[in-house]
């Protein structure tokens, strides 16, 4: 195999006179550099562990402490109250170093004292969220001193500084979510359904509840979070449905630019985006926006998601120098790293186009490998442990799963275009979704795609982080790509190629007959679900986020008012709504739901059909919109309902007991991620399942376009009446 001739630095054969061998030095060379450049990452490391660990102060800090401490000492006085002095006595050195020694030796740990007593303090006021529910021009005195947080926040933070000062999820109490949760379902529910559930949450309030409650407020004593590790295992994890499609989420390409229509090159310049990214990510100069946990980005690169039988499991490696490249149904291992130093744009182009030339043909059974990433999970699990345990297969999926990404280069060319610029979108969605269900690796924490056409796309899988970490690199991936990098004149990458690059090395497979068989069957899994994807994209430009404001309106709020709208308009009826909130305020947190259908939605949705007066309509939209602000603020402040109750849910399975109050939902309903573009631009990703008699995606898009203009004409201030300036509320920007 070629990459086992490149995997050693010599090679020897024996001859009458012995053993002769035959040194490589461009091996070793490559051996040594890359040695080098492990070991500077461990210093950066090490360094940045310091920083962090002392953060909110620095480590410049303590030589200041020292220098004070003994500038007082020369004037004769004592700062230390005789510590000093009991510390000399214990020292085991010479007279004439005992002062200076016990001065440094107190000076270090009042230094500590004052880190440990800053490091408290700045948690104290990162646990205070009441700001959240305050108004600007109303704000209280303790919101006002909480502004201290700025002078405990230190001045450069790294990516991971706050990590040890951020305040713990609080479990909320038993009666509270008892009491939300109550009130969320209100309006789905007649009468006597409601009775029947008041019931059932009164029983386990006074029962059961308490009992579970027990069991987690332990939890959270102990551990960092008392949500995220079994959300990531039992939501995530001992899934065992296909993550495709369920599970892992895209992301799309800029809609109305493409930079460059060469397939090569956009890999050229993304990938090495990508690779940028990663050293800023690895030197932790990720700049929090706001003290939030970080945690997820840890986990970025170099992961793959791993099958068992039971449980998966999130394997994460150290930084790999290569990608693995997909191609007409061909894997390549591409090294991104030549002499230690990170291939230009160019030459990472000329890489990929050497891929994009290669003739040779799939090895039997390679072609359609990646559908057991894309079926059900225990056949995939079997399929592994059977077939991929040792030899040449292992060696080529370790080299796929420990790659720091997945590329796949797609034949199709997919964006907006065409005489069906509506259809085309479906389709470019689809094929980020879920592809042709064995050209992409879903394991993988994410793969990118690039069109023939110069688009491109990223699938992400979704157990080791959610889409705003995502989000974050793929953003900085366009803007470097498009901005920073750029093109020459022909569309190709700037910059010269070292026309001395080793070959992109194709990965060798031995699939037997049985494997093949597992193959096809977790193809038609995966096709099956695939075809059952109902999506439509569209981009709503009659008015965006600017208009709405003017409107004295929250875009969020405004948007999932129009949402419920819709639904009511099309069943004549409201239904459970999920939005996601984070709760990255917490350390480890991860997501929140929003139950955005409320009764005070449901007044201003009815009250709109029903005919009533525009005043009343408005002021019906104020109260659900100032609701669903509410309801947000509680989701991010550790107050919310879902999350608890899934807790409670998690411990009574272990503690084998039933309740009839905590039950599960269905998923026949939409899916509506929606992205909000500068001030005049919104996009919709509408998804359900054809096999859901109830839904239609292209219907649904119809209804919410209406709903925009509809309620967007109903807030207009009139031209006559000056409109009032709107309240600065906090917002966060967010997919849903």
């Amino acid at each position: 195999m070629a990459e086992a001739h490149q995997a050693v630095a010599f090679q020897f054969t024996v001859t009458p006179e012995g053993i002769d061998l035959q040194l490589s030095h461009q091996a070793l060379t490559e051996i040594y550099l890359s040695g080098v450049r492990s070991w500077k990452k461990r210093i950066i490391r090490l360094k940045n562990s310091v920083i962090t660990g002392v953060y909110p102060a620095s480590p410049s800090s303590w030589l200041f402490v020292v220098i004070a401490i003994l500038a007082t000492m020369y004037t004769r006085s004592d700062p230390s109250m005789g510590l000093i002095a009991k510390i000399q006595e214990h020292l085991p050195v010479s007279t004439q170093c005992q002062a200076v020694v016990s001065a440094v030796l107190f000076s270090t740990m009042l230094w500590l004292l004052l880190i440990f007593t800053m490091r408290l303090c700045l948690k104290q006021l990162l646990s205070y969220h009441r700001w959240m529910f305050e108004q600007h021009a109303k704000m209280s005195t303790t919101t006002k001193v909480w502004a201290l947080v700025r002078i405990f926040s230190g001045r450069k933070p790294l990516l991971y500084s706050y990590q040890g000062s951020l305040p713990n999820l609080p479990v909320p109490a038993v009666k509270d979510t008892v009491k939300r949760y109550l009130e969320s379902v209100r309006p789905l529910m007649d009468d006597t359904e409601y009775e029947r559930m008041t019931k059932l949450a009164s029983e386990f309030e006074s029962s059961l509840g308490n009992r579970l409650q027990w069991y987690l407020k332990l939890k959270a004593l102990w551990a960092a979070n008392y949500v995220s590790d079994w959300w990531e295992e039992y939501v995530y994890l001992r899934g065992r449905s296909p993550i495709m499609v369920n599970s892992n989420y895209y992301g799309m390409d800029f809609l109305y630019v493409t930079p460059t229509p060469i397939q090569a090159a956009r890999a050229g310049n993304s990938i090495h985006a990508f690779f940028l990214y990663r050293r800023k990510l690895n030197r932790e100069e990720i700049k929090p926006v706001i003290p939030c946990c970080s945690y997820q980005f840890e986990r970025m690169f170099d992961t793959c998601r791993i099958p068992g039988t039971l449980t998966d499991t999130v394997q994460h490696w150290q930084d790999s120098d290569y990608i693995v490249v997909y191609h007409r149904g061909r894997y390549f291992r591409l090294k991104v790293y030549q002499a230690g130093r990170l291939l230009s744009p160019r030459e990472i182009e000329f890489q990929i186009q050497r891929i994009l030339d290669d003739s040779s043909s799939p090895s039997k059974g390679e072609a359609k490998l990646g559908a057991l990433t894309a079926g059900d999970r225990i056949p995939w699990a079997k399929a592994r442990a059977k077939y991929f345990s040792s030899g040449v297969n292992k060696r080529s999926l370790d080299c796929i799963e420990k790659a720091a990404f997945f590329v796949t280069l797609d034949d199709d060319e997919q964006g907006m275009m065409g005489d069906d610029p509506a259809a085309s979108l479906d389709r470019y969605a689809k094929s980020l979704l879920h592809g042709k269900c064995y050209d992409r690796w879903f394991d993988k924490s994410f793969s990118v795609v690039y069109y023939k056409n110069g688009k491109n796309g990223i699938n992400a899988e979704h157990s080791f982080a959610d889409a705003p970490v995502i989000a974050h690199l793929w953003e900085y991936a366009l803007a470097t790509d498009s901005f920073q990098l750029g093109y020459n004149t022909e569309g190709h990458c700037k910059g010269e190629v070292d026309s001395s690059l080793p070959q992109p090395q194709k990965l060798n497979w031995e699939i037997p007959p049985e494997c093949e068989e597992q193959i096809s069957q977790s193809l038609a899994v995966a096709q099956a679900l695939a075809d059952d994807v109902d999506f439509h994209v569209f981009s709503f430009r009659d008015f965006g986020k600017g208009k709405v404001k003017k409107c004295r309106a929250s875009p969020d709020a405004f948007i999932q008012m129009v949402l419920q709208l819709a639904y009511y308009r099309t069943r004549k009826t409201f239904c459970l709504t999920y939005e996601a909130s984070m709760t990255r305020l917490f350390r480890e947190g991860r997501t929140e739901t929003v139950r955005s259908c409320s009764n005070e939605s449901s007044a201003f949705v009815r009250a709109l059909e029903g005919g009533e007066t525009a005043d009343v309509c408005r002021r019906l939209f104020r109260a659900a919109s100032e609701k669903h602000q509410q309801l947000y603020r509680l989701a991010m402040t550790g107050a919310g309902i879902d999350r608890h109750l899934f807790c409670l849910y998690v411990v009574s399975k272990y503690l084998g007991v039933e309740s009839s109050f905590l039950k599960e939902v269905a998923d026949d309903g939409y899916g509506v991620s929606y992205y909000i573009v500068g001030e005049n631009i919104i996009n919709f990703h509408i998804s359900c399942k054809h096999s859901c008699p109830d839904t239609d995606a292209h219907k649904f898009g119809d209804q919410i376009r209406k709903a925009l203009n509809d309620l967007i004409q109903l807030l207009s201030p009139n031209p006559k009446e000056p409109s009032k300036p709107e309240e600065s509320r906090p917002e966060a920007k967010k997919d849903k």
